[in-house]
């Protein structure tokens, strides 16, 4: 069976990609707040830091499974609308997530972020597990 070539994904790239750029950020913000306040392994006690690691970790346990389902949906032959809205959603939904759990913006957004996200899960979920039943 010969694997699909890579340059058939048009749609998932670009929210791989916005995803790439949105965890730099999030990794910066920890490394410079170490090294101004001298902090070299965990959070050395600080609730900032801690919040800030937990903002990082957040994306790391949740971004990887939604990418891995849209990248497989469009693989399946999904159509440029599922995969921008769901693409979109989770895009957004992390943001929301950031902002509400770093403090920068109100609380509400943590579980509008982690409730956009798990939609991205449960339709991507569904769809291909339909697509793969036929």
């Amino acid at each position: 069976m010969e694997l699909p070539s890579i340059s058939l994904l048009s749609v998932t790239p670009i929210y791989i990609a916005i995803l790439g750029l949105l965890f730099v950020p999030l990794t910066l913000r920890i490394g410079l707040y170490r090294l101004r306040n001298k902090v070299d392994i965990g959070d050395g006690g600080n609730d900032d830091l801690f919040r800030m690691i937990r903002c990082q970790a957040n994306f790391v346990e949740t971004v990887p499974l939604a990418v891995a389902l849209l990248l497989v949906m469009e693989l399946m032959g999904a159509g440029d609308t599922w995969l921008h809205a769901l693409g979109a959603t989770l895009v957004v939904a992390r943001v929301c997530h950031f902002i509400g759990l770093s403090g920068m913006g109100p609380w509400q957004l943590r579980p509008v972020g982690m409730v956009g996200t798990f939609t991205v899960y449960l339709v991507s979920s569904i769809w291909t597990l339909m697509a793969a039943l036929g």
